[in-house]
C-alpha cells in the first residue's frame, strides 16, 4: 500500500464547506481508504490521510485531471497549500 498524509488549515468561515466537500467526495480509482482528523489543539487544522493499493495507483490519481479539479476545490477552502507527506505504508491493522 501507498499513501499520503496532508496537513491543512481551513479558512475560519469555510469549515462547514470543507466538511461538505469531504462528505460528497468518493474514493478515487485505486484508493482503498480515506481518513480526516480534526485536531484538538486547533479546530481549523485537519490531517487528511489517503490510502491507495500501490504507488502506481497513487501517482495515476495525483496526475489525473479529476484529482486536479478536486484539489482546486479543496484549496479554495484553505488558508495555504497543504503540507504533503507521501510514502509506503509498511504496517496497518484494522479491527
Amino acid at each position: 500500500m501507498y499513501g499520503t498524509i496532508a496537513k491543512v488549515t481551513a479558512q475560519p468561515d469555510k469549515i462547514e464547506a470543507l466538511r461538505a466537500l469531504a462528505a460528497r467526495l468518493e474514493l478515487a480509482p485505486g484508493q482503498i481508504a480515506r481518513y480526516v482528523y480534526r485536531m484538538d489543539a486547533n479546530p481549523q487544522e485537519y490531517m487528511l490521510v489517503a490510502v491507495f493499493e500501490n504507488r502506481a495507483a497513487y501517482q495515476a490519481n495525483a496526475t489525473s485531471p479529476a484529482q486536479h479539479k478536486r484539489f482546486m476545490e479543496l484549496r479554495s477552502l484553505l488558508t495555504a497549500d497543504p503540507e504533503w507527506h507521501d510514502g509506503d505504508i509498511v504496517d496497518s491493522q484494522v479491527q
